[in-house]
């Protein structure tokens, strides 16, 4: 086991030089060091002496892959993406392009995101799960598939209508919950109710549908045949059978998700104004503040590859038969 995550590790390290590597060069595609300049000084008349002082605080007037004013290694090292990405690696996330810790901020914003996407994705898990296994118990049925057609529907369905619907019913019809904003403690329930609520009901149809598909295919093992003969009732084999048996195809899709939660959702902290990490990517993104997109992009990359290797392992917890090497 420890030696299969030392693997994983190391397999990670270049595609996360890979992503990295990526990031810089679309960014730098649409954005300049002179743009970002301009952005972040704000001023009308920023003077060409201006644009250099900031640029060199920054480090940004190093060449970003291949610096020819000096020999040796250095042209390689000696550049902005090779500077950037060793600080990435070893977490050092510095400070924004407008002076702000970002280490800091990810640790602000960080409760915000997840008392949006923890609520979500639990309550979503159960909903999913448990209304799959009712289709399941009722397949072929009126239930299964007006279910199935009301499931394709919601998936059909943008999920900024659903944004847009709620804030418009629960907030500026009925007064139920505020429109927008956000508060620490126990007082940010009411700004996080409608979100979570959106977040739940927009994705039950795909949930539902995918969830559905896997037990279905449990359904007709010999196993769950063998059950059904020995005088076991349907429910028994479902929650007893089919259920256990179909939870490793599902933690591919649970696992891998948990670890990248606390990211946030980009469009639903910017609808309702919740201070989350979502947010704050898309601020920077048009604020043009590159040192907060890096760090963003690089920190959810680590992440991801985290879930995956979780996954891998909770495949072992489930399967003994699982040997990972």
């Amino acid at each position: 086991m420890f030696t299969y995550i030392i693997k994983r590790i190391l397999y990670a390290i270049p595609i996360l030089i890979g992503v990295n590597l990526i990031t810089f060069i679309l960014f730098f595609m649409v954005n300049s060091p002179d743009d970002m300049a301009r952005a972040q000084l704000g001023a009308k008349q920023v003077t060409p002496q201006l644009i250099l002082s900031w640029k060199e605080e920054k480090g940004y007037d190093k060449p970003l892959f291949f610096n020819s004013n000096v020999e040796g290694m250095k042209t390689v090292t000696d550049t902005l993406f090779v500077q950037e990405s060793i600080k990435l690696f070893t977490f050092n996330f510095g400070y924004s392009d407008s002076n702000r810790d970002i280490g800091s901020d990810i640790q602000e914003r960080m409760i915000p995101s997840l008392s949006i996407a923890l609520p979500t994705f639990i309550i979503s898990l159960i909903t999913n799960i448990s209304l799959s296994l009712l289709l399941v118990l009722f397949r072929g049925s009126t239930l299964d598939t007006s279910m199935m057609i009301i499931a394709v529907m919601i998936m059909s369905i943008s999920g900024l209508f659903y944004i847009i619907a709620g804030q418009v019913l629960f907030s500026k019809m009925w007064h139920w919950v505020p429109i927008s904003g956000y508060e620490s403690g126990w007082g940010a329930i009411k700004f996080i109710l409608l979100p979570v609520l959106i977040g739940v009901f927009s994705g039950i149809g795909s949930g539902v549908r995918w969830y559905r598909s896997i037990f279905l295919e449990q359904v007709n093992q010999d196993y769950v045949r063998t059950a059904r003969a020995k005088g076991l009732s349907e429910v028994d084999v479902l929650f007893g059978h089919v259920l256990r048996n179909g939870m490793l195809p599902i933690l591919t899709g649970v696992v891998v998700v948990i670890p990248i939660l606390f990211m946030g959702s980009l469009i639903m902290e910017s609808f309702f104004g919740i201070p989350g990490l979502g947010s704050y990517t898309i601020d920077a993104i048009n604020a043009q503040d590159f040192a907060i997109v890096k760090a963003m992009v690089f920190l959810g990359s680590v992440l991801y590859i985290l879930g995956l290797i979780l996954t891998d392992i909770s495949y072992t917890l489930f399967d003994p038969r699982i040997k990972l090497s």
